[in-house]
């Protein structure tokens, strides 16, 4: 068993034009302040960091160490949630997605492709530069449109989109594999890597590559009505990172798990804040140190109720209290012995 390490924080939702959430120092000291001891850094934030400096310069990546270092808090993994995104994109979310990428490669899907693979290796040696071993990301999707096929599906089309997934991961995979880190896949509805089937797909169209993993996010598999509690037991040994959000499914005779079309707030799925939604963490915090599973445990803010001031507040608090101390004893030690062969034989009447 293992102790799960934490409080983590994920920056990505909290930045602001507004201090202290625009600049690092800021962030770091407000995260600090909280009772964070980790923070997970956005990479598409260039304020947070350079990613450019980081891939090539060691001193940088030392410096930006030292800094988050400075106000006790480490870097729990650095995240390319929006560049993967980028890595696979159905001609149908074109446009909208184009808002992630630079202007040079708008209106351009096969650049945009190539950019977004040479950013999330970059990522892949600054991780290492900075000593991290995981990394979160995004799979990006060319099947989601099909998830619920009308019209049907045509035979071999999902295998086909899974080789071509794994076919623009392979070139990244091999790059974090040379670098030593773990790449983890949040597992997320409009991802074509969104449950246990689909991320089994996706890792034997790598051929087992070592380097796929799993962010693992419950708050997903509620939307979903998908076990997740079940879902560690299948998958553990590949939960690398994990993030801490709640959430609540609440349908009703006019709304289900599609949503309607409806905004975060009106949906019968909807994300919520630590300890305000429907997540039964104690048993997930339970599974994850009992299977051993060396993560950092990072609060993500998404809820549509409270404002993210509270949620982070309350936040850290929650998943300090979470956070089991992995036993290394046993309740009965106190009446054991030493191993003694005869007796365990006039135990057993041999």
């Amino acid at each position: 068993m293992k102790t799960i390490k934490g409080p983590g924080v994920f920056l990505a939702q909290f930045v602001d034009s507004k201090a202290p959430f625009n600049t690092l120092d800021g962030m770091c000291k407000w995260a600090a302040d909280l009772g964070y001891k980790g923070i997970q850094i956005p990479t598409w934030e260039s304020f947070l960091i350079d990613l450019d400096k980081a891939a090539e310069s060691q001193d940088y990546c030392d410096e930006l160490k030292g800094k988050v270092n400075s106000y006790g808090l480490e870097i729990t993994e650095l995240s390319t949630h929006l560049q993967g995104q980028l890595v696979a994109v159905h001609p149908a979310y074109d446009l909208m997605f184009d808002s992630f990428a630079p202007d040079a490669v708008k209106n351009n899907p096969k650049a945009r492709t190539e950019w977004a693979v040479d950013v999330v290796k970059k990522a892949a040696t600054a991780s290492r530069r900075l000593g991290l071993n995981a990394h979160a990301t995004f799979s990006g999707a060319l099947l989601w449109h099909t998830w619920h096929p009308w019209p049907q599906r045509p035979a071999g089309l999902v295998e086909m989109g899974f080789e071509e997934l794994a076919k623009r991961w392979m070139p990244i995979l091999n790059h974090f594999d040379e670098q030593g880190v773990d790449v983890c896949y949040e597992i997320h509805p409009g991802e074509d890597l969104h449950d246990g089937d689909t991320f089994e797909r996706f890792l034997a169209a790598t051929g087992n590559h070592k380097r796929v993993n799993i962010l693992y996010d419950p708050s997903h598999f509620v939307l979903q009505q998908l076990d997740y509690i079940e879902y560690i037991d299948h998958y553990h040994e590949f939960i690398k990172s994990f993030h801490v959000k709640d959430s609540e499914f609440n349908p009703t005779g006019k709304k289900g798990a599609f949503g309607g079309y409806n905004d975060w707030g009106d949906r019968a799925g909807r994300y919520r804040s630590l300890g305000d939604g429907q997540i039964d963490f104690k048993t997930i915090f339970s599974k994850l140190t009992q299977y051993g599973c060396d993560v950092w445990a990072v609060m993500e803010w998404e809820c549509c109720i409270k404002s993210p001031e509270q949620g982070a507040r309350e936040g850290a608090v929650f998943i300090q209290d979470h956070i089991i101390e992995a036993t290394e004893k046993t309740f009965d030690d106190f009446a054991g012995a030493a191993v003694d062969k005869e007796m365990l034989k006039k135990i057993l009447g041999l």
